[in-house]
């Protein structure tokens, strides 16, 4: 989400406080935001960030001039603390640029308080004690409500304004908080044909319940964000996907030790892969055999940073069937490129780090190494999920004779006369002599075979001395290792 223009910037991160509001209120809200062109006049246009239940406007005079985008976020959320703005700075890109004095309006009020209180902030202002003054305050008459709303005038395009936002809405979306919906109003003009409206809302069929963790959470929300192409669809595209069910979902956690020099913190990994349809080559949202990684700081999207960068690069992709070729950031849009990658796989990756408490003065960013265990508990949770999926190609390689060796086996039951021999072998399978098909135990003793080989796999190294039995508990005095790593294809699908 990282960009040069400093309006959007500023205005995104006026829309997150709004957004953590709204997170932490405990009933139903709303967020929207209107942007409105406005032709010179004697009142000039404003842009807004407001969080309230009965929503009010807000208007107040500028001495510049030329300003013509009027911006108002309004959501229901609870109201703000002023702590949220005393670490906030003027973008130095504004400096000397005339477009925007440096002053946000702001106006909060809590559930329980009978006022709405007013503020002017300076954020030009570098003595802190001096950047917040206190307006005078307006009665709310009985009236129950909560929010806060920060207006600032500014000069910009509606061009400049609209995109990032909607990409901003869009990643919002993949964290599925169920309290909480979107929308943004365009209006170039008094006519009623120059309005666009954007709708920004979850998945009905799949809406999280409130008690739902942030990973079942970011779990049900990358998977509506994959399956609608990145939230730019109302519906699953019907040209890349067949069902729901067919996607692959991994998720993991990790969560560093807690102390007073370094605060504790959470980071989730969630890992999505989804095989096309052969009429995706028909659409023309399909990712191209690019995996994107979606970073978000506190329930906000945010650039990603370098620590997890270097994370993704220090994976040992190999392990999991797949040869990592290049690691592209591009404007803070971050995607993975892998060698000798089937065209009809899709990959997307979400990683969330985030505090507790809110707001966090102090910004802090988990470890390479906490980076690292998340994706890997992500990915060794696909594996464990998915027999047979994830393969290093040393497994892959031996996977590649399980067929034969279960076609073998197979064989030699059926081909005994031994009655009893043969009785025996198919009620250690799990089947009843009369009943059983020789194609139905081929494929069970394939099926059988790639477990066992997943589960050593999934093994530390120290521990694949010994593989259990196929069929039934027990130890084992065969044992198994890998030795050497056989090149090979890297990605590795389900065994048909």
């Amino acid at each position: 989400m990282e960009m040069s223009d400093p309006v959007p910037k500023l205005l995104l991160q006026l829309i997150s406080s709004a957004f953590q509001r709204c997170r932490l209120a405990e009933d139903l809200c709303r967020l929207s935001l209107l942007l409105l062109h406005q032709s010179a006049g004697n009142d000039p246009p404003i842009t807004s960030i407001s969080s309230n239940l009965t929503l009010f406007s807000l208007r107040r005079k500028s001495n510049l001039s030329s300003l013509n985008c009027l911006s108002t976020v309004s959501d229901t959320g609870i109201g703000c603390s002023l702590v949220e703005f005393q670490d906030l700075r003027c973008p130095r890109e504004f400096n000397g640029a005339n477009i925007w004095d440096g002053l946000l309006s702001l106006k909060t009020t809590c559930f329980s308080d009978n006022e709405v209180f007013c503020y002017h902030i300076n954020l030009g202002e570098c003595i802190s004690n001096k950047r917040i003054k206190r307006q005078p305050s307006q009665p709310k008459n009985g009236a129950k409500f909560s929010g806060t709303e920060v207006s600032l005038s500014v000069f910009a395009s509606m061009d400049a304004l609209v995109a990032p936002i909607v990409t901003f809405f869009q990643k919002m979306l993949v964290l599925h908080l169920p309290n909480v919906t979107m929308d943004l109003v365009v209006e170039q003009g008094a006519s009623p044909g120059t309005q666009t409206q954007y709708v920004f809302v979850m998945n009905g069929d799949q809406t999280p319940c409130f008690t739902a963790s942030n990973l079942e959470r970011l779990k049900s929300g990358l998977e509506d964000c994959v399956l609608r192409h990145g939230n730019c669809l109302e519906m699953m595209c019907e040209q890349c996907f067949s069902d729901r069910e067919h996607l692959k979902v991994g998720s993991g956690t990790a969560c560093p030790e807690e102390n007073r020099k370094r605060p504790g913190g959470t980071m989730e990994v969630v890992i999505v892969i989804s095989d096309l349809l052969e009429t995706t080559r028909h659409c023309s949202r399909s990712c191209e055999g690019k995996t994107e990684v979606v970073y978000f700081d506190n329930f906000s999207p945010s650039p990603i940073p370098q620590v997890a960068l270097s994370a993704l690069k220090k994976i040992d992709w190999k392990s999991y069937g797949l040869i990592l070729a290049s690691v592209n950031d591009q404007e803070g849009h971050v995607f993975l490129e892998w060698e000798n990658f089937p065209s009809y796989v899709q990959i997307q990756i979400a990683l969330h780090w985030y505090h507790k408490k809110y707001p966090k003065r102090q910004k802090t960013e988990p470890g390479i190494n906490l980076v690292k265990k998340g994706i890997k508990s992500a990915l060794d949770d696909l594996k464990t999920k998915h027999e047979g999926f994830l393969l290093s190609s040393h497994s892959r390689k031996i996977c590649s004779y399980v067929p034969d060796l279960a076609r073998s086996l197979a064989g030699l039951i059926f081909s005994s006369t031994d009655m009893d021999f043969q009785g025996d072998c198919l009620s250690v399978l799990g089947f009843q002599p009369q009943e059983a098909e020789r194609e139905a135990v081929e494929d069970y003793i394939q099926r059988k075979i790639v477990t066992v080989i997943g589960m050593n796999e999934s093994k530390p190294q120290k521990d694949q001395e010994a593989a259990p039995f196929l069929f039934f508990e027990g130890g084992s005095e065969t044992s198994y290792s890998e030795d050497e790593e056989i090149e090979g294809e890297y990605y590795s699908t389900s065994l048909e």
